[in-house]
């Protein structure tokens, strides 16, 4: 006992402790957007506004090319490390409260590194899945993206994520398919022959360069385009 109270005493004294109690009172991180999105939701610039919902892929984003979302009605929640019951947790503060009329769901790697623990390739496709249900049920449009290529995980190696990356973008397609949504194949375009990504779009196996971001901009904005003229 008098081993364990002097441990928690350095934790506290380290900072540590109330760290670890954060992030298990705010687990899906609501904190981080809070402040954000009530300016938004009091924002008339309404327009044909679209939230991109995801991980660091999509945090990263908006520091490679600040012009993509200032210069649009896009707005960005990305979270970095984040998996899918994360997002879908936050989902309602950080998509359906803005009043988007598309949503943009990236999401699943960081599932398959297991980042907040195990999970199988149908529980990542299910929470997505339900990620398009609350947008559907809120009149927002949702786009679902494929899993971007990734050879393996520098923080978690060894899981084989070019296997099962591709098994689980099969999924997603038949998803967005059976729920008639546009499914965003970045996948196919960016994928090298090892299922990863070739060096020029890729600083780490995982994360995207700005050329990267580029090729996605192209697809995800010609997407978004067809969404907005079918409503």
């Amino acid at each position: 006992m008098k081993n364990l109270t002097l441990f928690w005493i350095m934790l506290s004294f380290l900072g540590l402790s109330s760290t670890s109690k954060v992030n298990a009172q705010d687990w899906p991180n609501l904190e981080k957007y809070k402040k954000a999105n009530t300016e938004v939701s009091t924002s008339n610039n309404g327009g044909d506004r679209v939230v991109f919902m995801g991980n660091s892929i999509t945090e990263m984003w908006k520091d490679a090319n600040p012009d993509f979302f200032n210069q649009n009605p896009y707005i960005n929640r990305g979270i970095g490390g984040q998996t899918t019951p994360q997002m879908l947790l936050r989902f309602r503060q950080d998509v359906i409260d803005l009043n988007p009329e598309v949503v943009v769901i990236l999401a699943g790697t960081n599932d398959i590194a297991g980042n907040t623990g195990p999970m199988t390739l149908q529980q990542i496709n299910d929470n997505i899945l339900s990620m398009v249900e609350l947008a559907q049920a809120n009149q927002i449009k949702p786009i679902v993206c494929s899993v971007l290529p990734a050879f393996d995980y520098p923080w978690s190696p060894g899981l084989s994520p070019n296997i099962k990356i591709p098994k689980l973008n099969s999924m997603l397609k038949t998803m967005a398919q059976e729920k008639n949504v546009i499914y965003l194949d970045y996948f196919s375009k960016m994928a090298d022959d090892r299922n990863g990504l070739p060096s020029e779009l890729t600083t780490d196996e995982v994360h995207v360069t700005k050329a990267g971001y580029k090729v996605m901009e192209e697809m995800v904005k010609e997407a978004i385009n067809e969404v907005l003229q079918s409503k």
